[in-house]
């Protein structure tokens, strides 16, 4: 079998996911599964027609710049020395709607930052634990570009484990899965999360440090070594969308349908719910979130009440006993025939409700089978966590919409899932 592509979150995709206080651990699938996911027929499906539009960006799913991602959907991002016309475009962004905020690697950009410093002026670090691996390295400020729509001096991470020595405390530290800082161990150029909320903490990392809620994740840096701190919702890591000057309120992921193994996708990322033509809800069911991002799912006579829709995972992950894993390293599951199963989606408070139905292949066939594919919408694995993990094979077929934290849409106010 291919190199384990699997990342099993909790909670919110993409990071920690802090609201009103508290801490749920999470993990994003961009990490650390990038080892030779490859596979698959040497088709190409491309939607037709795709909308178009100043707030739309093209969406592809393929191999990424690693070349060997399995269900990894890609686009590009413009960022600039704030104020300036010095730009440079990133391709193999990974899209993450399970997350908020922009990551780029230091290896491939090449356009100067500014670092945000602290009140008393040392450098702002951040560590960003997943379930395995982590992201480390400095908050810099960058103009935002993707399609037409444009982000003026927002919060980044720039992933360098490098610049700043990683305290030994931190949760980053004690992280089994080690650093994600290169193209290879990344397997994208850098994240681009496009979630529920504003800021990739929240409420909790501006509270002060080390005390009994904030899980710090914002340091400051001088010399002597980094020190926990209290980060402002302002100073902290944004979702860049939330920040442009329209089309703010959520966006869109449209993908086409997948029959079996594919080479790549072509869809499309289009910002904004309601706000234009393009982005209207057309029927979708919307589903309200908790303050964690999550809504329920009932599986096998079972209530996960932690589950999320999540373009950065990929693969479904949800826990099953009666279906069997794959032997090298359990990370995906291995059913001796393709499985057809069903699960009812609902609100946080229970409503609406909406049977899914989707099927589960063995992973060890569908690799070996398809050497040249890497777009699998039967790919699944294990999940330990209390929630249902939607991942990038939910998302083909369907227009799936997250609705951003306190924003206003024709669906009622974010957060919300839609589809």
């Amino acid at each position: 079998m291919k190199g384990a592509c699997a990342m099993v979150r909790t909670t919110m995709g993409g990071n920690l996911a802090i609201r009103n206080g508290i801490m749920t651990a999470a993990a994003c699938g961009a990490l650390l599964f990038a080892g030779a996911c490859g596979g698959g027929s040497s088709s190409t499906t491309t939607q037709t027609p795709p909308p178009t539009g100043s707030n739309v960006a093209t969406l592809t799913v393929n191999a990424g710049p690693a070349g060997d991602y399995a269900n990894g959907a890609f686009t590009s991002v413009t960022v600039c020395t704030p104020g300036t016309s010095t730009c440079q475009t990133i391709d193999g962004i990974l899209v993450d709607t399970g997350s908020s905020g922009l990551r780029l690697l230091s290896s491939v950009l090449t356009v100067s930052l500014p670092q945000q410093n602290y009140t008393d002026g040392n450098p702002v670090a951040e560590c960003l634990p997943f379930v395995i691996g982590y992201t480390w390295g400095p908050v810099q400020t960058a103009d935002v570009e993707i399609a037409s729509e444009k982000a003026s001096a927002v919060p980044v991470q720039v992933i360098n484990q490098t610049a700043f020595p990683l305290p030994s405390t931190s949760l980053c530290a004690s992280n089994p899965g080690g650093p994600a800082d290169t193209v290879g161990n990344l397997g994208a150029n850098g994240i681009i999360g496009v979630g529920s909320f504003v800021q990739d903490c929240g409420g909790a990392c501006a509270l002060p440090p080390s005390g009994s809620q904030n899980p710090d994740l914002y340091y400051e840096c001088p010399n002597a070594g980094c020190t926990a701190i209290a980060e402002s919702l302002m100073q902290q890591v944004a979702n860049p969308v939330s920040l442009f000057s329209a089309d703010n309120n959520g966006v869109i992921i449209e993908l086409p349908a997948v029959g079996g193994p594919e080479a790549s996708l072509t869809g499309s990322l289009v910002f904004g719910i309601g706000t234009q033509s393009n982005n209207g809800l057309n029927g979708a069911t919307v589903y309200p979130v908790d303050d964690n991002g999550n809504f329920i799912t009932n599986f096998n006579n079972v209530q996960y009440s932690e589950s999320f829709l999540d373009s950065g995972s990929n693969a479904y992950f949800f826990p099953d006993p009666a279906i069997a894993v794959c032997g090298d390293d359990n990370a995906f599951y291995c059913p001796n025939s393709t499985l057809s199963l069903s699960a009812t989606n609902a609100g946080y408070t229970g409503t609406p409700t909406g049977t899914v139905n989707f099927s589960v292949a063995n992973a060890d066939n569908l690799f070996n089978d398809n050497l040249t594919a890497n777009v699998f919408g039967q790919l699944a694995g294990p999940n330990t966590i209390t929630g249902f993990d939607w991942g990038l094979p939910f998302f083909y077929g369907r227009n799936v919409y997250t609705a951003i934290q306190g924003k206003s849409t024709p669906g009622g106010t974010g957060p919300y899932w839609a589809y």
